[in-house]
């Protein structure tokens, strides 16, 4: 599957939280919005479920920030 641009496009949001006089990120919640054909859900779940143990920046936060994607076709 080749994508264009604007066929996969991320919206991320962070919550930030007051540990004792230091502010850190305790959740990222990221929704990934892509532009396919509905008969290819099965393979992008498929990929998605594993996806953030070859994503460098999860790899790198996990244990210390909740990491939660979500996917929607449109």
């Amino acid at each position: 599957m080749k994508l264009a641009e604007g066929d996969l496009v991320a919206e991320v949001e962070g919550n930030v939280v007051k540990d004792g006089r230091v502010l850190r990120i305790d959740r990222i919640d990221t929704l990934y919005r892509l532009k396919a054909d509905e008969a290819k859900r099965d393979t992008i779940a498929r990929v998605h479920s594993f996806h953030a143990d070859h994503c460098p920046v999860a790899r790198t936060l996990r244990g210390a920030v909740e990491i939660v994607t979500r996917f929607e076709l449109v």
